[in-house]
């Protein structure tokens, strides 16, 4: 068997489900042949040969992570409102007075696609500098159809920029825009006949926010069934700040993932499980906003939710721009193991942006997207704050 590149002598995290747990490999291997896994295993196979190889010396090497909720497009900060919160402002009155959301919404309104994928671009590159080979985008910044599919594009521009794969999920349905506050069934009419159908072709999935301070349940129905309509999955913001079926509403739709979720009950979890909607936990949302709820983890694991973990980077309720952190956050905060931690930036985290096919573990015939560290007990990429210890990052083969 000959490779293009072949990493040897590694302590592999393959999350291969069929090895249990982290699927941990001792004295690993891994060769790649034109982007993809071509061997994984202990030792090495019989009779091979290859271009290049390059020496483990014993660190563990896991799939790249998988930032698989974030907002990166966006224009300006929130640092005002965070100063607010501080002095003990809610994120609701903030909202209310016409912070929150639709703050950045100007900002973006008025940003070029240029200057969006450049200010994306300097987030992105903490994320990849910490092992990060593949990110979710949401628009949900323009909500209009011109800057709403200017965000997408701007989200689609950042994988021919680096060495990253990106999904798009159209979020016009995030908040009611300002000139449309008065007029919630003309704005959601346009989500579903003008937005939806306009971004087919730059988005992967549709999701919404369904809240108090958002959207219904009966107006997320209309969008979702329109994204359906258009060959597009869903995905949605569920029970963050109030109990409102979220988690329900998403497994009905058989939605990719349900994101949030501190306020989901135990029917809620027992609908994501039998639906395969992954629950996608934001600890830095919960940190940053000082919430008193968190996602109720021990039902979800009686119920067998998959859970994914991820940044929620965004200028408001989660300014982390760091999924290690998040890793960190999730195993603090909301009590997740390091192997349900890790498994939820790998594993989940693919299955939550529908790639599950393409990445999220070390088996033959995914893409050779790995992250190698300076470490050798997985512990360590939850352990340390402020540390980053990834030795090199590789994407679809090509070390970057």
């Amino acid at each position: 068997m000959h490779f293009d590149r072949l990493w040897r002598g590694g302590r592999l995290a393959t999350l291969d489900e069929s090895k249990g747990g982290l699927g941990l490999v001792e004295d690993g291997s891994v060769g790649c042949v034109a982007g993809r896994i071509a061997f994984v295993g202990a030792g090495l196979p019989e009779g091979w040969t290859a271009d290049e190889v390059i020496e483990l010396e014993g660190r563990l090497v896991t799939p790249g992570l998988i930032d698989c909720h974030t907002h990166l497009v966006f224009a300006g900060d929130r640092a005002d409102e965070f100063e607010m919160r501080l002095r003990g402002e809610t994120y609701e009155t903030i909202a209310a007075a016409g912070g929150g959301i639709v703050s950045t919404v100007a900002k973006t309104r008025a940003a070029s696609e240029e200057q969006l994928v450049a200010s994306a671009l300097e987030r992105l590159d903490r994320l990849l500098a910490e092992g990060v080979t593949a990110v979710e985008v949401k628009s949900g910044y323009g909500l209009d159809l011109e800057s709403e599919l200017k965000m997408l594009r701007a989200a689609r521009a950042l994988e021919g920029a680096r060495a990253v794969s990106v999904a798009t999920s159209l979020l016009a349905a995030h908040t009611l825009p300002p000139e449309h506050r008065d007029s919630r069934e003309v704005y959601v009419a346009k989500v579903v006949e003008e937005i939806i159908p306009a971004a087919v072709g730059l988005a992967d999935a549709v999701d919404a926010f369904c809240e108090s301070n958002a959207f219904t349940p009966d107006e997320v129905r209309r969008v979702f069934d329109a994204a359906r309509a258009h060959g597009l999955p869903v995905r949605l913001h569920a029970d963050q700040r109030t109990a409102g079926g979220g988690a329900q509403l998403a497994a009905k739709y058989g939605a990719l993932s349900a994101d949030h979720l501190e306020r989901t009950d135990a029917a809620g979890a027992r609908a994501l499980a039998q639906a395969g909607t992954v629950a996608v936990l934001l600890p830095g949302a919960f940190y940053a906003l000082r919430d008193e709820a968190k996602p109720p983890v021990a039902l979800f694991r009686e119920a067998g939710v998959r859970m994914a973990v991820a940044t929620d980077c965004n200028p408001g309720s989660s300014p982390l721009t760091s999924l290690l952190t998040a890793v960190n956050m999730a195993v603090i905060l909301f009590g997740l193991t390091v192997d349900e931690a890790l498994a939820g930036v790998t594993r989940e985290a693919a299955r939550a942006i529908g790639r599950w096919d393409e990445m999220g573990s070390l088996e033959v015939g995914k893409a050779c997207n790995l992250a190698i560290w300076d470490a050798t007990r997985p512990v360590e990429l939850a352990y340390w704050l402020g540390r980053n210890p990834l030795r090199s990052r590789v994407f679809q083969g090509e070390p970057s």
